[in-house]
């Protein structure tokens, strides 16, 4: 079992001992997904970057963490491999952006 397949196993198996599984379905996750985006922005509202990162970073950590733990489960709900995905994506724009 790979780093990632241990991740997402951990993620299912809280969400599991919940029973939390009834509220996951895709559309759900993704309004998660964008509400948990939301929140990290939020930590950056009417101040700098560096004044966000300086006075927020642990909330901003958090945050990130929400995002990408929502993320992951929508990618596992929809059977995505993110690897392979993330490295087509990469591929795509390097074809759209190239240097």
């Amino acid at each position: 079992m790979n780093k990632m397949d241990e991740l997402i196993r951990e993620i299912n198996e809280f969400r599991d001992e919940r029973n939390w599984r009834q509220y996951h379905n895709v559309k759900d996750l993704s309004l998660s997904l964008s509400l948990e985006a939301s929140e990290l922005l939020e930590n950056f509202q009417w101040i700098t970057a560096e004044e966000g990162i300086e006075k927020n970073r642990q909330n901003i950590e958090e945050e990130l963490a929400d995002v990408f733990i929502y993320g992951l489960m929508l990618a596992d709900n929809m059977n995505i491999d993110m690897k392979e995905a993330i490295l087509r994506k990469l591929e795509k724009n390097r074809e759209k952006y190239p240097t």
